[in-house]
């Protein structure tokens, strides 16, 4: 029997979100990525990381836990592309706007995660939630962009936004990934440790990276206007501002130092 990503979806989602096609599936789960994103403000630092709490469960070596955890947003939508029904109907406006999310898990999942340096393990729970919401994300995206929406080249080539979104995401991994480089190069060798970063956007906020990924994630949205993207963008903009607060409240505690004019993740703004 040959392998259908449309057959599963519709055997174990569908009743689950108690959807009759995939256009209600795609409308229900992006609201879920929005309450989900909501709830995050309200609960405790995610523990993993600085905040790494052995009460979560046993630790999952970090390299590891990162590939794992976050690949299901990367190859969810390629296998969705290889293998599913309606792979023929995509167009170039489709294809681009799905690239960009898996060039970014692409990105998080594997390059990431190869050059991390922190050796401190996952806690379980974290590390399983984290899998399960890119998974989530993997299967929305993906079907949104190959099963139900087609936009119409000759049109969606020619808007502003496309474009405004495509500059900002590009910015904005550009940006991510540049933070993340300066904060590896912080230790020097086998250094252990944590230092006050400066440089670049270092010196207006302590969470540059975060700040990267959240103009990435709504470049994405802007360039697709899909509402699986806008949800996502919303989601990426709570989870990670809520994280960067406590970041800089952690940096504040740890050095008496610490720039006191630093926004947590906007610059100028919080």
């Amino acid at each position: 029997m040959k392998f259908s990503p449309e057959a599963l979806i519709q055997t174990y989602l569908y009743p689950l979100f108690y959807a009759n096609t995939d256009e209600e599936l795609v409308t229900r789960m992006s609201y879920g990525v929005v309450i989900y994103g909501i709830l995050t403000l309200i609960m405790k630092e995610a523990p993993y990381g600085r905040y790494a709490n052995s009460s979560y469960g046993f630790g999952v070596p970090a390299r590891f836990a990162w590939v794992v955890q976050e690949s299901p947003s990367f190859y969810i939508p390629v296998i969705m592309v290889a293998y599913g029904q309606q792979r023929t109907y995509r167009g170039i406006v489709n294809q681009l706007c799905l690239g960009l999310f898996i060039m970014h898990y692409f990105q998080r999942s594997f390059i990431f995660s190869l050059l991390m340096k922190s050796a401190k393990p996952t806690p379980f729970l974290p590390f399983f939630f984290a899998f399960l919401t890119t998974a989530y994300n993997g299967i929305l995206h993906g079907l949104y962009f190959i099963n139900v929406y087609h936009y119409k080249d000759e049109v969606w080539l020619y808007r502003p936004n496309f474009y405004i979104g495509f500059c900002l995401f590009l910015y904005g991994m550009k940006t991510n990934i540049g933070a993340d480089t300066a904060l590896r190069n912080l230790r020097k060798g086998d250094e252990t440790g944590y230092k006050i970063p400066t440089g670049g956007w270092f010196e207006k906020v302590s969470c540059p990276n975060y700040f990267g990924e959240i103009v990435e994630m709504w470049g994405y949205a802007i360039a697709s206007l899909a509402p699986p993207a806008i949800a996502h963008a919303i989601f990426t903009t709570l989870f990670l501002t809520h994280r960067a607060i406590h970041h800089q409240r952690w940096y504040i505690k740890k050095f008496d130092d610490y720039p006191k004019s630093r926004k947590a993740v906007f610059p100028y703004l919080l």
